[in-house]
């Protein structure tokens, strides 16, 4: 029987920014009802997967099974939870080896923390968080029918996913050495203290590298997008420098965070191919992934690489533009 991974975190979407900028708030209601339309859309075909659901203690995994169809065969995944985002790696980790697809209910952050324990397993992340780069814009049922072609083999897999970059970053500092790693962003800021984990203040922000681009998209991705678009399954990233715009020869509006726009001075804008590195210098500063402060340094050298080893992302449009081809989704005869 194919086998869908369901990942729910419940702190998505609900931190510092819904009170500095005009980032939306995604309450766990909201999250049980897209875990419910996730496991409703499994069931566009006859051959309903069976589904694992990471646990949490606000009741969003425990209310998506006492909703789900009765021919899905659902439980929760057998793990402790810490309430941290260790908890999202370890179940990712568990469905690395159980599952056929996983669908990540969160933002960024969430999609970094599963994608990293993947391994090949397509990954379909909807969006439910704050920064909103990598995860799809797409209806629960919508998703969840996606999922459930593919892990059906009703639709070539290779054929309706992608490679998405990722950014390997090295650090050395005065405790030593670190590493970490980024899907769409690792930006450096002006800080000594990682505080809120929140990126909110534009002036903070140095620089970075990342592995896609457009002006339509949150943070350090729209700034290099004002400049030059890169697709998230083109290869390569860029680097960027980031400077006072009264002193730059280079500005850009961008869309720093969500209801922030603000002018940016560019100092350079440098592209990377996979397995480039840059690196930077920095006396007291904090680095970040994918809109997140992690990591905070002091005398530091830091090196960030793009690499073509990121999760593989399902196409939804395209996974569900396959699945009539094979007449997956037709019942009966048609009359011509």
């Amino acid at each position: 029987m194919a086998h869908v991974g369901l990942i729910v975190n419940p702190s998505a979407g609900r931190d510092i920014r819904r009170l500095t900028g005009g980032a939306s708030v995604v309450d766990n209601y909201a999250k049980r009802r897209v875990a419910e339309c996730v496991l409703n859309g499994a069931t566009l075909i006859d051959e309903t997967p069976s589904v694992e659901i990471m646990p949490e203690k606000v009741g969003i995994a425990s209310y998506a099974i006492d909703e789900a169809p009765p021919e899905m065969d659902v439980e929760l995944v057998d793990m402790t939870i810490q309430e941290t985002a260790a908890d999202t790696r370890r179940a990712a980790a568990h469905f690395r080896e159980t599952a056929d697809v996983v669908v990540v209910l969160g933002g960024d952050g969430t999609t970094r923390d599963a994608a990293l324990e993947l391994g090949d397993v397509p990954l379909l992340s909807v969006s439910t968080g704050t920064n909103n780069v990598v995860p799809t814009p797409v209806d629960g049922t919508v998703a969840g029918a996606a999922a459930t072609v593919i892990a059906n083999g009703v639709v070539d897999a290779d054929a309706v996913t992608y490679r998405h970059g990722r950014i390997d970053v090295e650090v050395d500092d005065v405790s030593g050495q670190k590493s970490m790693a980024g899907l769409a962003t690792v930006g450096i800021t002006d800080r000594s203290f990682i505080g809120t984990r929140a990126v909110i203040d534009p002036s903070d922000l140095l620089g970075g590298v990342v592995t896609r681009a457009h002006p339509a998209e949150i943070g350090l991705t729209s700034v290099a997008g004002c400049v030059e678009p890169l697709a998230p399954d083109a290869p390569g990233g860029v680097s960027l420098s980031l400077c006072d715009p009264a002193q730059a020869e280079r500005s850009v509006r961008a869309v720093l965070a969500p209801g922030m726009t603000t002018t940016v001075g560019l100092e350079a804008h440098e592209p990377l191919g996979w397995g480039e590195s840059k690196t930077v210098e920095g006396t007291d500063c904090v680095i970040g992934a994918d809109g997140e402060r992690e990591l905070e340094l002091t005398d530091a050298t830091v090196t960030m690489t793009p690499t073509a080893d990121g999760p593989r992302l399902v196409d939804v449009d395209a996974a569900l533009k396959a699945a009539p081809e094979g007449g997956a989704l037709l019942r009966g005869s048609l009359s011509r």
